[in-house]
């Protein structure tokens, strides 16, 4: 085996693919300070990971060339975040065009004798198994999404399950009989999909590559997605997963950004809150609500009375980073929020997961993607969701069904919302039974999740073991080729 125990790995161009595998890394660096690290991507990501680097890190950073202009996109698009929907699956094409300088990359880490013992890469990226098996390298897919997600995903790219039948129920290979999907619950592309489009194409293609990786890495947690990692493990057939989350911080910030006026505006205004009263409202760095929906839950917001911090971005249609403007929301909301003091709105940065962990947050009202799960669950906040796109409608109705944590709101940019059905749900969970049993189960949630990461030299937490696990067999292929 190679004295230099180096990994290599390659996130997806999206935020929530790109921090979550960056938390691994720092994991195995601080389990396995014998290995070295090296996270690839393009210039501009490179960058941004750049300044959370801790100094004397054994975690390094190299940028692969890249010009988003030769692929139809505008300058400098490296990242989900700053293209509108429609042009996101353009840059999710792109991911082709990294194979040769991949490639060679680890070619040349070859000659330099910094040959990687494991290369984990995005599912986005599944040519890389080719390149992991020329070299004899271990491979392992690192699964976007939940265990609940993945499984959705490979399930339905697989068996096109909603094709081979008209019922307006249906099941999904490998899920327990009694878990139905109603085709309302599918993302709006999917509902009429034969699997014939371009982006259903691509990620089978990128599914029946990943079968042929030595192993599956899942941000998740074994306690949590009992029913998720059943069936994505039906779904994987002979490739092993181990799931290794939360990968998000347990406590302190989630960005790198310095504390400042943002920071203590939101706490101060926190501070002065009941416990478990404020509503946080954000749908994630990819994807938003329509702006008739925007319009509707910022009114259904403002009648109920109640609290709340909004984290609010161009709507739907728009790019996530652009400019917002004030015909998005009611006339004169901003104002008299301003002289009420009821809400928050926030049009830059916040302080994400001191948010989440204050006592003052009651509900966190999000689109059920795996980040936000695991960082609302991780501080026993129970959720309102708003699923948006692909997985996140099964997600959310493990969430309700299985977990009991959540209840949804709507589901979709198409869904006509009315303000009123906004104060209905919002009072269901800050005010009646109902939310007081999702609250026991959010903490519930959280106890299993800091559980899965505790090592107190006796006894380690389930995922811990199984990121231990993984690197021995990382280290047994090694030793015995």
């Amino acid at each position: 085996m190679p004295t230099q125990k180096h990994i290599v790995m390659l996130p997806y161009m999206a935020h929530g693919h790109l921090i979550p595998m960056f938390h691994l890394a720092k994991l195995i660096e601080q389990r396995y300070p014998d290995h070295t690290i090296t996270i690839v991507n393009t210039p501009l990501n490179i960058q941004r990971l750049q300044s959370s680097l801790p100094p004397n890190s054994n975690i390094h950073l190299i940028d692969l060339p890249f010009s988003s202009s030769n692929h139809g996109l505008p300058p400098n698009s490296e990242n989900t975040r700053s293209l509108p929907a429609h042009q996101k699956p353009l840059l999710l094409f792109t991911t082709e065009s990294f194979e040769p300088h991949f490639n060679l990359l680890i070619t040349n880490m070859i000659k330099d004798d910094h040959c990687p013992v494991c290369i984990i890469a995005d599912l986005f990226y599944g040519w890389t198994v080719n390149t992991a098996k020329i070299h004899n390298i271990f491979h392992a897919t690192y699964m976007p999404t939940g265990a609940i997600g993945s499984a959705f995903l490979f399930s339905m790219m697989k068996h096109l399950p909603h094709t081979k039948t008209e019922a307006m129920e249906f099941n999904l290979p490998g899920f327990p009989s009694s878990f139905r999907l109603h085709r309302t619950q599918l993302p709006g592309p999917l509902r009429s999909d034969d699997g014939s489009d371009e982006v259903s194409i691509f990620f089978r293609k990128k599914i029946e590559l990943s079968s042929l990786s030595d192993a599956f890495l899942c941000n998740t947690v074994k306690e949590v997605e009992t029913l998720g990692l059943q069936a994505l493990r039906w779904n994987a057939g002979d490739v092993p997963v181990y799931p290794v989350g939360p990968l998000v911080p347990l406590e302190g910030l989630i960005t790198g950004k310095r504390l400042g006026e943002e920071f203590e505006s939101c706490v101060q205004w926190l501070g002065s809150r009941s416990p478990c009263s404020v509503i946080y409202i954000l749908f994630g760095s990819e994807n938003n609500i329509s702006a008739s929906q925007m319009m509707a839950l910022a009114e259904g917001l403002e009648t109920s009375g109640k609290p709340f911090i909004w984290v609010i971005r161009p709507p739907h249609g728009f790019p996530m980073d652009g400019e917002f403007s004030e015909e998005w929301l009611p006339d004169g909301l901003e104002e008299r929020l301003r002289v009420s003091g009821q809400g928050l709105l926030v049009k830059t940065w916040a302080p994400h997961l001191e948010i989440l962990g204050h006592k003052s947050t009651g509900v966190f009202i999000n689109h059920c993607g795996n980040n936000s799960l695991l960082e609302s669950l991780s501080r026993g906040v129970p959720i309102i969701s708003w699923p948006l796109v692909y997985d996140q409608f099964c997600v959310s109705k493990m969430m309700v069904e299985e977990l009991g944590v959540c209840v949804e709101l709507a589901s979709g940019v198409e869904d006509e919302v009315e303000s009123v059905e906004v104060e209905r749900v919002i009072g269901l969970v800050l005010d009646g039974e109902k939310g007081k049993e999702m609250k026991k189960k959010a903490l519930k949630c959280m106890e299993m999740m800091r559980e899965a990461m505790k090592d107190n030299g006796e006894v380690k937490g389930s995922s811990l073991i199984a990121l231990d696990d993984f690197i021995k067999c990382v280290s047994v292929k090694c030793s015995t080729d």
